[in-house]
């Protein structure tokens, strides 16, 4: 029960974890895809965060003179209005960077409230089994069956649209993915040598989970919540689509993407701006994810794209 068995701990703690940082690091230079994803989504995140010293116009400040006026390239266009004005002359540039900072926080906020819902069921599910895992699989199994957004439609329509709304109901809806995926994870990593040895050593669940199960779920959780961000941005996109998200004249792609289908045949910037930054923004998150399930898992064993 002395050295010998916390040095097995300390190498076998060693072996499920991912390579250093050094190592990551230059896996990550070298998946070329990953770095224009971390690229995109770096410029997207500091247009979003200085957003009110980067605009050139008022992005709530309307001017019927110039309404509809197409983007500065095009014959009719001004300089002034770099990818034009919408239909009541506001800005569409400071329009499409503030409606940046809406998509980035809703993904971002809903990701961190439905996974630490997830981790901490899942954890739960996975160590304590039994009674415990039966009913917490129970729920996430009920959970799942209801329609992602028709219940996230629902609880809107009950709770009211609004910023802070919006992310409390992703957050809600979204979280049986990470309990799913993380007791799949615990159920393996509770019979390892290094979790027997520190309850036999006299650790707390607490302490088990906090200190030696939790630490290995690190990179499966990164790499899950980066996927999810990509897939809440498109949520919240779809439900501003809709008119549920966070209500005008406050600026966001979807419903930029919903105003301007009055208007697709004719005045074609008003839909296309907002769907290229949902497109790239998207993208470069996705790609981002990639790299970061390549680095992080050490599984895996394929060569990065280079």
């Amino acid at each position: 029960m002395g050295p010998s068995i916390r040095e097995s701990v300390i190498a076998e703690w060693r072996a499920t974890t991912a390579p250093r940082r050094g190592q990551r690091l230059a896996a990550m230079r070298r998946h070329w895809p990953g770095v224009v994803g971390l690229a995109i989504v770096a410029v997207m995140a500091v247009g979003a965060v200085l957003a009110p010293h980067l605009v050139p116009h008022d992005p709530y400040s309307q001017d019927i003179a110039v309404r509809l006026r197409p983007p500065a390239w095009a014959p009719a266009g001004s300089g002034d209005h770099l990818l034009g004005t919408d239909h009541v002359g506001r800005d569409y540039l400071s329009r499409i960077v503030y409606g940046a900072r809406i998509s980035l926080a809703v993904g971002v906020l809903a990701v961190a409230c439905s996974g630490l819902l997830g981790v901490v069921i899942g954890l739960l599910s996975g160590y304590y089994g039994g009674v415990v895992d039966r009913a917490l699989t129970f729920l996430t199994n009920l959970t799942l069956t209801l329609p992602f957004m028709l219940l996230a439609i629902a609880m809107i329509a009950l709770m009211g649209s609004g910023f802070v709304n919006m992310i409390l109901v992703l957050g809600v809806t979204g979280w049986p993915i990470y309990a799913r995926v993380v007791r799949a994870e615990v159920l393996s990593l509770r019979e390892r040598e290094f979790v027997v040895a520190g309850t036999a050593l006299g650790g707390s669940p607490a302490r088990i989970l906090a200190a030696h199960i939790l630490p290995n779920l690190a990179n499966l959780i990164v790499v899950l919540a980066s996927v999810e961000v990509a897939r809440m941005i498109v949520v919240e996109s779809f439900l501003s689509y809709l008119g549920l998200g966070v209500p005008p004249p406050a600026p966001s792609w979807g419903g930029m993407l919903s105003e301007g289908q009055l208007y697709v045949l004719t005045k074609w910037w008003l839909a296309t701006f907002p769907g290229l930054a949902i497109l790239v923004t998207v993208l470069g998150v996705n790609l981002m994810g990639d790299a970061l399930r390549d680095v992080l898992d050490p599984t895996l064993k394929t060569a990065a794209p280079g």
